[in-house]
């Protein structure tokens, strides 16, 4: 069935992949944290820098040696994310532009939560490797009960080692909890950590954003490097409209796919801090 007939005309303007699209980037702890790439093509390979040129001292009118650089590649292939949702042929055939984004936002919500389901725990295929699954990356072992900052220096300090520069750290609502209550002192009321004064109510620590997601395991922080953490996203984000499977309940069924995957060519410039209890 065709998805530009009259019918549908309502709820999925000509630009309906963004009725999508855009949701899920603002939605997706994902897109938040790391730099989004999109791709026309099944694959998107990064290349890595292996060896690097050779560079000495060399005489005045002596000849240079020559060497190559070698490059290795990085080869990231989207993987398919889908959400479905049921709504009343009334909202569908509604005209008004929050409708669609009504439709929009509902997958959006299902798709952006598979996204940072699979960057932050260790699925199985078809799910894209993520944060969990990471061969290489940075490690920080933090006391049971957090009392000072010492393992966020240790984390800026490991991915600053290998060129890495975090710019967040995401960990789940109790963690950020435990850190937020944090005094700086003993009998202070006063907190440790600076709020950021260009968003309403968002802590920092060590000026990093922290951001809460609940598909962090428990006792986990993840410092991630913007820079070194590619989001690919393929062209083609699609939205399908079924009029018949749910005729006698005379509602609609819209799915909306997109493909995602990530890709982190430097694995040690983002860090995982657990407690000593994890």
């Amino acid at each position: 069935m065709s998805m530009f007939t009259a019918a549908n005309a309502a709820v999925l303007p000509p630009e309906y992949g963004d009725l999508v699209t855009k949701p899920v980037e603002a939605l997706s702890v994902a897109y938040l944290t790391g730099t989004a790439v999109t791709t026309g093509a099944n694959a998107y390979l990064v290349p890595i820098l292996a060896s690097d040129v050779t560079v000495g001292a060399v005489s005045e009118g002596a000849e240079i040696t020559p060497s190559d650089a070698n490059f290795e590649e990085l080869k990231i292939k989207p993987a398919k994310f889908a959400g479905l949702t049921i709504i009343s042929r009334e909202l569908a055939d509604d005209s008004n532009p929050s409708a669609a984004d009504q439709v929009g936002r509902s997958i959006a919500r299902q798709i952006a939560n598979s996204v940072d389901n699979a960057l932050f725990n260790a699925l199985a295929a078809p799910n894209p490797p993520g944060f969990a699954s990471l061969s290489g990356i940075s490690t920080v072992s933090a006391p049971v009960t957090y009392s000072n900052l010492d393992p966020f220096e240790e984390a800026v300090s490991k991915s600053e080692a290998v060129g890495g520069r975090i710019t967040s750290w995401v960990t789940g609502a109790a963690t950020a909890l435990d850190i937020a209550t944090l005094k700086d002192g003993t009998g202070s009321n006063k907190g440790l950590l600076n709020p950021d004064l260009t968003s309403e109510g968002r802590r920092t620590i060590l000026g990093r954003p922290v951001i809460v997601s609940p598909y962090v395991p428990a006792d986990t922080v993840y410092g991630i490097s913007k820079d070194d953490f590619l989001v690919v996203t393929r062209d083609g984000t699609r939205i399908d409209v079924d009029r018949s499977a749910y005729f006698s309940s005379d509602r609609i069924g819209v799915r909306g796919t997109m493909r995602v995957a990530f890709g982190m060519p430097v694995p040690a410039a983002h860090v995982r801090i657990t407690n000593a209890s994890s």
